[in-house]
């Protein structure tokens, strides 16, 4: 059973008058384009094993929101010195078969339209490249020294080798037609459209996506794949590429975790929203990354017993980050804290409620542990300009324990209603942390700016220390709490769980702290055996609780 207390110290007050107002919108540095929107992608290479060089042929597709516009920009990698001779050199550009104007400097295609297309129409331009890729495109050998073709674009590597709006407010369509030695496989997003063999020993191979994604989802790998389908999810093609010598290891380390993955989250959340899922073993990474519809994992992974948490996070990614994206990099926590909780809630579907506490409580001490190194970082970025500093780690941790909270705050029932609601809504299109607050509200019925904003823009996280007494005469348990974090008070809802004396049940009661010290009594006909704070794991917050001196 579960009660709420009042406080002695302190008359009741809304949470959104204590709490700071609700920051702006966020905002990194990458400039937008508002009057394009790219629509599709036809990417066309050449790999060969003679060279690391790549011949690229991009179609973009562009369509014209706003009158008038008479410069768009593409990202891609320039020659520049210092990098050894890699990067890209453009050799032409054309629009409808003819040549534009364009630059290409600072690893920008800049393309100058003198006539401004009408608002509302479609114009494809031809960017025809080529050069030896710095990164983004990792050429070279697998773990068994066979050479390999493998992208690795996030976050923002895409404009290595591919000419894309490479940042996430814009997603798009796409699609891969590779010619490359007939010795390798090809994978990458989407659907297989073709397979053709051509002279000289090469073959085509070409990938269709249908589903719009950002740049960094993006991907490609070339190499000597076994490749095994084993069934369907829900009408979904389930897929594994592993290198040829570790067959056997693939397929354990692979199917029964991807099955559960995409059973639960299908179920909980909503359809999953591409064409097939491939799990595909790549050279040149470590750990996973969430491509759509084709994730990759570093090699070590493929053996790694058990890899359930790693395969379910990135599936989780394929609703949360990569169909729902965020629109801008100072949000990335509504890629990574949705799938590192999604991951923990997989575990509580499976595994039973002891296993997924444990793993929250694993995660509340990297918390703290991240917040006592850089005691500055917040989970929302401001203004993030250094693409290197995307991901500080809290995004992750701290991301899941937000979303926890939430769903203590809101009753379970309405958070997974406001998850499948925030999925449906912003499904393969972008989303910033307000929309998430906004859907959450309408879910709910409850004001929760102040929630998101002393949890995703304040550190460190609080810590309370505090002592109880049970007073006989009175009969009431009494609690003094004090928050010993640093700065103001954070609005803090606490479950206090109580041990009785003797063979009576336990006992649970909430309490809600919004002063740096308050104290708070619970009628008790007898004296408890124990008191702790937060039995039941729903807080993000240091707790000490001791029992103090006796009353008469």
């Amino acid at each position: 059973m579960i009660h709420r207390v009042g406080i002695l110290s302190i008359l009741s007050l809304s949470p959104a008058l204590l709490a700071p107002s609700s920051a702006g919108p966020p905002g990194d540095t990458y400039p937008r384009q508002p009057g394009i929107d790219a629509e599709h992608y036809r990417f066309h290479l050449t790999l060969r094993d003679d060279t690391d060089r790549i011949e690229g042929e991009t179609v973009v597709d562009f369509r014209f929101r706003q009158p008038g516009v008479t410069e768009l920009w593409l990202d891609l990698a320039s020659v520049s010195s210092g990098t050894n001779g890699t990067g890209m050199t453009v050799s032409e550009v054309s629009a409808g078969g003819l040549p534009v104007e364009w630059t290409h400097q600072g690893d920008r295609i800049r393309i100058t339209l003198h006539d401004g297309p009408k608002t509302g129409e479609l114009v494809s331009f031809t960017v025809t490249y080529g050069g030896v890729p710095a990164t983004g495109l990792n050429i070279g050998p697998n773990k068994y020294g066979e050479r390999t073709f493998f992208s690795v674009n996030w976050p923002n590597r895409a404009r290595q080798w591919l000419p894309m709006i490479d940042h996430p407010y814009d997603k798009a369509t796409s699609e891969f037609l590779v010619t490359a030695p007939n010795h390798y496989q090809v994978v990458a997003n989407g659907l297989l459209q073709e397979e053709t063999e051509l002279p000289n020993g090469m073959r085509l191979t070409h990938w269709k996506q249908s589903v719009p994604i950002p740049s960094w989802l993006n991907a490609l790998g070339v190499a000597r794949f076994a490749s095994r389908h084993f069934g369907s999810v829900n009408g979904i093609p389930l897929q594994t590429w592993v290198f040829h010598q570790d067959r056997a290891e693939g397929i354990a380390t692979f199917e029964v975790p991807v099955k559960e993955a995409m059973a639960f989250f299908s179920e909980a959340i909503g359809p999953y929203p591409y064409e097939k899922l491939a799990n595909v073993e790549a050279a040149g990474m470590g750990g996973g990354m969430e491509h759509a519809s084709v994730i990759f994992y570093g090699a070590r992974s493929v053996a790694m017993e058990p890899a359930t948490g790693l395969v379910t996070h990135e599936i989780a990614h394929q609703w949360f980050g990569n169909s729902v994206t965020e629109s801008d990099w100072d949000d990335v926590w509504l890629s990574e804290g949705f799938a590192t909780y999604l991951t923990l809630l997989s575990t509580e579907h499976y595994r039973g409620r002891d296993a997924f506490v444990a793993g929250l409580k694993r995660s509340r001490e990297q918390v703290w542990s991240m917040e006592a190194r850089d005691p500055t970082e917040t989970v929302v970025h401001d203004n993030l300009s250094d693409m290197s500093e995307v991901l500080s780690g809290l995004q992750y941790q701290k991301g899941a324990w937000i979303l926890h909270m939430l769903r203590w705050k809101i009753g379970t029932d309405n958070f997974w209603d406001g998850l499948r609601e925030y999925y449906r809504r912003y499904r393969d299109s972008t989303a910033s942390t307000a929309d998430l607050i906004r859907v959450m509200e309408e879910v709910s019925g409850q004001e929760l700016n102040w929630f998101f904003d002393q949890w995703l823009h304040r550190t460190p996280s609080p810590s309370v220390e505090g002592s109880w007494v049970y007073d006989g005469a009175s009969r009431q348990l009494k609690i003094e709490l004090a928050q010993t974090q640093r700065g103001d008070p954070y609005t803090l809802a606490l479950e206090v769980g109580i041990t009785a004396s003797g063979e009576g049940s336990a006992r649970t009661e909430v309490i809600e702290m919004t002063e740096k010290s308050q104290s708070f009594q619970i009628p008790m006909e007898t004296a408890p055996a124990d008191v702790e704070l937060d039995p039941h794991t729903w807080a993000l917050v240091r707790s000490t609780l001791r029992r103090g001196s006796s009353y008469r």
